[in-house]
């Protein structure tokens, strides 16, 4: 009696094997191609292989198997083909919206029903298709692949013992950060023309100084925090798109030098986001405390906006929390934002002013309840409003600041960033002249907590950076001086 060979039974499941693969390897190279700052944890790229791959490969498999013993089946190949060509639009569609729409989810479905039937003789070319789309995927990943390989975080290191400081003085600080919230000195100009006296008055009658024509120095939240965190600027030097930077979400949440700083002076670390946006690549937490659970809030497929959280609440538990330990909390506020990053979804100028200024009313009231909270059971602590940019209002687009132009109020829609600081009473040295951009910050925070004014000797450049992609040579250009100065010099 013979027995079957072991090669003979595997060559009878090559092809459900290869159509498996043919199915999910281009979405796959194609979703960590336009994602990986996001998606760069091992557990996520498990995840997405038993999606992309290990899923249709086992429905492909079944389907051999329950025909094994029947040969020449047109059934069987419709069924492959449907497959092939459903699972690729559902896998397309994950990967272009990062969600399943049941319009599009029909539709994927409704197609792969037609291919069953009228291109089912055509399924070895389909799956020719979808690997040639896999090998021009691959081009596209490697690239992304070697620059996270060989990507060196030498440009963090500080030129001096800043990591070294001790705090002479040790109040708890509150960094507030409301995303695309535009300077006092802007809000009234250009597309803007909005009169927010109302908050500005607010602030001042609770002793905040006001640091006016102060502006980032990067166009996008991640780049401009991993800045902001790191006290050095990237130059936009370290990432994949316009509005990422490798391993930025590690910068921000997991180890960077202020939070080394503030643990080295025995401060308890809390960071309290409304999104989960920085969290989005299962990044290990660094701080003490969160508000969010990256294993049970946190999402494989998102863009970090599918669950909001209240952040008051949590506040005003850990305030009262250690009364004999200092703090420090990040507090995000994603709001009020800016106007679309596409111009597919981009309302007219108009009308995204009207919505900006709205959501701009809806982020002074979170601020002031906020500040009034801490305020009343912390009188004596640090209060910084630091945004991360602008608004963006009056360009058609957020993608546009990608496009040369020396136009100063779009410039300044993009970059202008609100920046109060209630110092405690008794403050002599407000910082005036030093505090004119993001990168800054801490550092000039840590020299006063310090008492040490030698650590305001290395101070970072007072210039704003963008990566142009349109009407001009593609590179990383200056396009604000350390003056305020609009300037086009690529680096």
């Amino acid at each position: 009696m013979t027995q079957k060979s072991p090669n003979r039974f595997l060559q009878q499941f090559k092809l459900p094997i290869v159509l498996g693969f043919a199915a999910g390897l281009y979405p796959l190279f194609f979703y960590y191609t336009n994602n990986f700052t996001m998606v760069s944890s091992w557990k996520q790229l498990a995840f997405f292989v038993m999606l992309f791959l290990a899923l249709p490969l086992t429905v492909f498999v079944f389907i051999k198997l329950v025909t094994f013993k029947k040969e020449n089946l047109v059934w069987r190949e419709r069924l492959y083909t449907f497959f092939s060509v459903t699972f690729f639009l559902l896998f397309i569609q994950l990967c272009l919206l990062a969600e399943m729409k049941p319009l599009y989810t029909a539709l994927a479905v409704l197609i792969g029903f037609t291919a069953a039937y009228l291109l089912y003789k055509y399924i070895y070319k389909i799956m020719a298709v979808q690997y040639i789309l896999a090998v021009i995927g691959l081009f596209s990943l490697v690239p992304i692949l070697y620059k996270q390989l060989t990507y060196s975080s030498d440009w963090m290191q500080q030129p001096d013992d800043i990591l070294s400081v001790t705090f002479q003085q040790k109040p708890n600080v509150y960094f507030i950060q409301p995303d695309g919230y535009l300077n006092f000195s802007e809000i009234e100009k250009g597309a803007y023309q909005y009169n927010n006296n109302s908050f500005k008055n607010y602030l001042t009658q609770n002793r905040f100084t006001l640091y006016e024509d102060f502006r980032s120095n990067y166009t996008a939240t991640l780049i401009s925090n991993a800045s902001l965190f790191a006290m050095k600027h990237h130059y936009n030097s370290y990432g994949f798109n316009l509005s990422e930077v490798i391993n930025g979400r590690e910068i921000v949440v997991t180890k960077n030098p202020v939070l080394d700083i503030f643990k080295k002076n025995g401060y308890k670390t809390h960071f309290l986001p409304e999104w989960p946006f920085f969290l989005t690549s299962f990044a290990k937490m660094g701080y003490d405390e969160c508000n969010f659970t990256i294993e049970e809030d946190v999402s494989f497929v998102g863009k970090g906006y599918y669950k909001e959280k209240d952040i008051l609440q949590p506040l005003k538990n850990y305030i009262t929390e250690d009364p004999t330990k200092p703090k420090y909390f990040f507090l995000q506020i994603f709001s009020p934002g800016h106007v679309p990053f596409y111009e597919k979804d981009n309302e007219g100028v108009v009308e995204e002013r009207r919505q900006y200024l709205e959501r701009l009313e809806e982020a002074n009231t979170k601020l002031k309840e906020i500040i009034t909270n801490i305020v009343a059971v912390d009188p004596t602590a640090i209060i910084a409003i630091l945004a991360d940019h602008g608004g963006y209002v009056g360009l058609d687009y957020m993608e546009k600041i990608h496009s040369k132009t020396t136009d100063r109020d779009k410039l300044y829609s993009a970059f202008s960033s609100q920046m109060a600081i209630r110092w405690p009473e008794g403050t002599t040295n407000f910082y005036k002249e030093e505090l004119k951009t993001n990168v800054n910050f801490f550092r000039i925070l840590f020299s006063e907590l310090s008492q040490q004014p030698q650590y305001l000797q290395h101070l970072e450049e007072d210039a704003s950076f963008v990566t142009i992609e349109k009407d001009a040579p593609k590179g990383v250009y200056k396009c604000i001086d350390s003056s305020g100065a609009i300037v086009f010099e690529k680096l």
